[in-house]
């Protein structure tokens, strides 16, 4: 294959592969009862307090489908919601111990597959990786507009 046609079969493959592999790496048995989903959705909750609407916004999903998903999140004892004193409108959302656990968990994952690529190459190779991805995410986010 050349260049571009390894870059294509990349790209086409690289984020189910991801998605796949992380799944069977962060799903352990400590947090079986949660999905992948669940756990990016801590991540987008992260280690202080936001609003809802930022997580949905963040995840690009709707506060519809946020709720449904932070509905079990709090069930299973992940996060907690507290409504806003000032505007009862808006519910804050933050990770209870447990929660924070399983971000940390998922970090760690996150770490560990940025270190294994990093680790395989060379400063400068970094660099051009780097610059090469950013241009591919400015590509992504101007697409779906």
């Amino acid at each position: 294959m050349n260049d571009k046609e390894v870059i294509n079969d990349v790209l086409v493959n690289l984020f189910n592969e991801i998605m796949e592999l992380e799944g069977q790496a962060i799903i352990t048995d400590e947090y079986k009862d949660i999905t992948n989903n669940d756990m990016h959705i801590i991540a987008a909750i992260g280690l202080g307090e936001k609003k809802m609407s930022d997580i949905a916004a963040e995840l690009n999903i709707t506060v519809g489908s946020l709720t449904i998903s932070m509905n079990a999140l709090v069930k299973k004892g992940y996060a907690q919601r507290e409504r806003s004193e000032k505007d009862r409108r808006v519910v804050f959302i933050h990770l209870t111990v447990k929660g924070r656990k399983a971000f940390h968990h998922h970090a760690e994952y996150h770490r560990q597959m940025t270190d294994a690529v990093v680790g395989a190459l060379s400063d400068n190779e970094v660099g051009v990786l780097a610059k090469a991805l950013e241009k591919l995410s400015v590509f992504f986010r101007q697409y779906q507009k």
